[in-house]
Order: structure tokens, then C-alpha cells, then sequence
């Protein structure tokens, strides 16, 4: 796995191409059973009504915010599933106290730990795949009887091998990676929403 870029670009428009096959080249990582897995159980925590949370530092967190809004909003447009979604990653006051009070790498596990319930689902997003506060949340919803899907980049670090379902992107550049997570969210988002669709017609008309 080599790193991106190698060497300097003169012209946006060129370091663009090599960019976007990066993109191309890390979508093709991809298990494509680790992503069927991800989606069947994200579709049995939602038949079970089960708590959803997602989490992720950074330009994850903005993923795992996201995640709340096409879910939410996105995914149940026109359809019948009605997803319980949480994101851990927006709650500043809440971050903030913990962080400063009791440890970052609490920040995600502490409230896990009173609103998880058995048969939830985290979804942990985090392109090292090694940020102390993750791992301690997924170490936290291990404990509570949660599934775990862990989206994670270079070596996939902890993460990756303590997730019940890895969707690991194989990049070493935080850009390629985090654009390959927004895609999955995206993706696992409109999945879930079509395969609840009240009228088929409306297949096209997803209005994330």
C-alpha cells in the first residue's frame, strides 16, 4: 500500500486524475461480504428497533453527524423503516465536559454506557482505526451486548479486529479514506431505504 501523493503536482487539474484513481483503487478494497454483512445487520437492529449510534473524530465525526441526518431523514422518506439513529459526536457540551473532566478517551464510551442496551448497534468511524476513544467505545459496546461496525483506513489499527463487521479501505491518505466512509454511509443509507420502499415507483426519486 503505497502513499498518496508520492511526489509534487504543478497542475490542480492532474493531481485531480491521480486523486480520483486513488479514490477508485480504495473503493475496490472493499470486502464486498463485509459490506452485505453491514447491511444485514443494520437491517436486523432496525426490525428490532434497536438503537443505532455512530461516532468518529474529526472529519469522521462529520461523517457520523451526516450519518444521523440521511438516516433519519434520508433513509425514511417514503419508506416504511423507521431507523433509531444517535450520533455521539455532536453533543459539544457534553464532549467538552467529558474531556476536560474525565479523559478524552471517555468521551464516547460514558454515555454508551447509559443509553446502550443489548442488541444496539455502534458504528465506529475512524480512519486510523486507533483513537483511544474509540476503541474504548467499542470495548464499551462490546460489554453492553452491542454489534459493532467499524469503518476504518490505513492498517484499520484496533478497530478493524475488534468490529463484529470491518469495512476497512485499504488508503493511506486521510482524504481518499474518509470520501470512501462517506460514500458506505451513504450507500448503506439508500440501501436500507429501498428495500423499504412503500411504492417502487419512486425507486429514483431519493431525495438525500
Amino acid at each position: 500500500m503505497s502513499f498518496f501523493p508520492s511526489r509534487p503536482y504543478l497542475d490542480c487539474a492532474e493531481f485531480a486524475d491521480a486523486y480520483f484513481r486513488q479514490l477508485r483503487l480504495a473503493y475496490q478494497t472493499v470486502s464486498p461480504t463485509a459490506l452485505s454483512d453491514a447491511a444485514a445487520m443494520i437491517e436486523n437492529v432496525v426490525h428490532n428497533d434497536g438503537d443505532l449510534f455512530s461516532c468518529g473524530n474529526g472529519g469522521s465525526a462529520a461523517i457520523a453527524n451526516h450519518l444521523l441526518c440521511d438516516w433519519l431523514k434520508g433513509a425514511a422518506v417514503g419508506s416504511a423503516v423507521r431507523p433509531r439513529v444517535h450520533t455521539l459526536s455532536s453533543t459539544s457540551e457534553l464532549i467538552t465536559a467529558l474531556a476536560n473532566d474525565v479523559g478524552v478517551e471517555e468521551i464516547f464510551a460514558h454515555p454508551l454506557r447509559s443509553l446502550a442496551r443489548e442488541g444496539d448497534l455502534l458504528i465506529a468511524i475512524s480512519s486510523s482505526g486507533a483513537s483511544a476513544n474509540i476503541v474504548r467505545a467499542i470495548e464499551t459496546a462490546q460489554a453492553a451486548g452491542m454489534k459493532i461496525i467499524a469503518l476504518t483506513g490505513f492498517d484499520g489499527g484496533p478497530a478493524a479486529r475488534l468490529a463484529d463487521v470491518s469495512l476497512h479501505v485499504s488508503a493511506n491518505n486521510y482524504g481518499v479514506v474518509e470520501d470512501v466512509h462517506q460514500s458506505l454511509m451513504h450507500i448503506l443509507a439508500q440501501y436500507l431505504r429501498q428495500s423499504h420502499l412503500r411504492c417502487p415507483e419512486t425507486l429514483g426519486q431519493i431525495t438525500f
